[in-house]
């Protein structure tokens, strides 16, 4: 299972998204979203996770203000244990259970 989660500190607070492998989610602000970010900045629907099994692979959903992983601004990238997901203001880092 993959794990996305913000610091305790974070402008959205403590959130923690658990991905099962093979699910597909979405994350932003509208309560469409799977795994909802209400924070300025975020767009209704920002991006797309997808757990495979080469990896947790991560979309950008033509969002306004862009997804970024380690801080490059990305259209799609495979993510790995230990990556930061910057999502308007809202930093997760990447982690993985049960390996």
């Amino acid at each position: 299972m993959w794990i996305l989660e913000t610091a305790a500190d974070s402008e959205a607070g403590a959130l923690m998204f658990r991905i099962p492998p093979g699910a597909i989610k979405t994350i932003g602000r509208a309560p469409r979203a799977d795994f909802i970010v209400d924070v300025p900045l975020v767009s209704r629907l920002h991006c797309r996770v997808t757990a495979n099994p080469a990896g947790l692979e991560i979309v950008d959903l033509d969002s306004t203000n862009g997804t970024f992983v380690n801080d490059r601004r990305i259209t799609q990238a495979t993510l790995t244990p230990g990556d930061q997901v910057k999502i308007g203001p809202v930093a997760l880092v990447v982690s993985r259970e049960g390996v």
